[in-house]
């Protein structure tokens, strides 16, 4: 059990192994119970809340000044905040940033998602690397009253992320067009009004800055629902197809989405997947995926491209990988993880069909893996 500070805590975190952490809660009061990561981003606190790929996870920030540059409506990756909660080291401050237009703590008052501060962060990580991404319940009370044998149960409770399928629960509810493009100074946002190519993205959690690398590229980007057919999909007569990211178990998800893009393979589109998206390809390309120790969370993983020999660095949130192993004949591994040595991309030898594990709309290189936008839109001009 951890310290308590002199003043009354008003959060607790119980961990499903019976570890007790108290802090300071901030943001919503109530209770969730989740699986929890670490991220070790030193930016990007509010893009990282809002990914909808950590639907099912509270979030342990190993950088401690999280909320020094408040929040804004322009760096939400979707409408609404997805992970659960967050556990910070130090309580957020007031923001210093001419870009902010509130605290993160109103904001996660108002997206009623639970944040607690004042945690040994460092020790709270080396328990999940040691151990695996532990479940936990998450409690904030003003009053500082925590039934602690509750909340243990509650986290032993918690059914976790494999076998879940959780992409349905963040994906669109219905088709739409989408022509943003990314931000640059001064502008900001701009729209894509020359449009070169025709792509379907098939939303399993997609991020907005994904769609808008691939509107900055030059495609006309339809995004459909999940549950998209191969038939919806080709119905729209695209150059290619876009997997996106998501959270979840991908063998839950490809239930319904490995059909879909084995019909999409059938007709030689270029395909082009990210994460989620990268993890159900190959399972349609005949793959395995398994559950990681602790994931990849972070803005500093490097990562080799085989394909060029060039080292890039990675931003990455992912609980599941592909088992190259598994990995069909046709089917080459092109990137692979300098940390673990765990698959980060592959693709299909005989046609354009590549998918990479990272995120390389997030930029952390900045510019380092911006390149595969543009092989996947060189793709879309060779088929023509």
């Amino acid at each position: 059990m951890s310290d308590m500070n002199a003043e009354t805590p008003t959060a607790c975190l119980a961990l499903a192994d019976g570890t007790i952490f108290y802090g300071r809660g901030f943001g919503a009061t109530g209770q969730t119970t989740a699986e929890l990561c670490f991220n070790t981003a030193m930016t990007g606190y509010q893009e990282i809340m809002t990914d909808p790929s950590y639907a099912g996870q509270v979030v342990t920030f190993t950088f401690p000044h999280i909320g020094n540059t408040g929040v804004n409506p322009e760096d939400d990756e979707t409408s609404d905040p997805v992970a659960d909660g967050m556990i910070v080291k130090w309580d957020p401050t007031e923001p210093s940033n001419w870009r902010a237009t509130e605290e993160l703590t109103a904001w996660l008052a108002r997206r009623g998602r639970i944040g607690m501060g004042g945690v040994d962060t460092r020790r709270l990580t080396r328990a999940i690397r040691q151990q695996g991404a532990p479940h936990v319940a998450l409690a904030h009370n003003p009053d500082g009253q925590f039934d602690v044998e509750a909340l243990v149960k509650a986290a032993r409770d918690f059914a976790g992320l494999v076998g879940r399928d959780l992409a349905k629960d963040v994906t669109c509810v219905q088709s739409y067009r989408w022509d943003e493009m990314r931000w640059a100074w001064p502008e900001g946002y701009t729209r894509q009004k020359n449009p070169t190519y025709k792509v379907v993205a098939i939303d399993y959690g997609a991020k907005r800055n994904i769609l808008r690398s691939l509107a900055s590229a030059g495609c006309d980007v339809t995004v459909l629902p999940a549950s998209a057919t191969a038939e919806d999909v080709l119905a729209l007569d695209p150059d290619g197809v876009f997997l996106s990211n998501g959270p979840g178990d991908p063998a839950a998800t490809g239930v319904y989405a490995v059909p879909t893009i084995r019909g999409v393979l059938e007709k030689n589109l270029p395909v082009f997947g990210i994460c989620l998206g990268h993890q159900i390809l190959a399972l349609a390309l005949g793959g395995q995926t398994v559950k990681m120790n602790h994931g990849h969370h972070g803005a500093n993983h490097p990562v080799k491209d085989h394909t060029t020999g060039k080292v890039e660095i990675t931003s990455m949130n992912h609980g599941f990988a592909v088992d190259s192993q598994t990995l069909p004949e046709n089917v080459e591994e092109t990137h692979i993880s300098l940390f673990d040595g765990s698959n980060c991309g592959i693709r299909l030898k005989d046609r354009p069909v590549f998918s990479v594990q990272y995120h390389p709309e997030a930029s952390p290189g900045p510019q380092d893996s911006y390149y595969l936008f543009e092989r996947f839109t060189a793709a879309m001009t060779d088929r023509r």
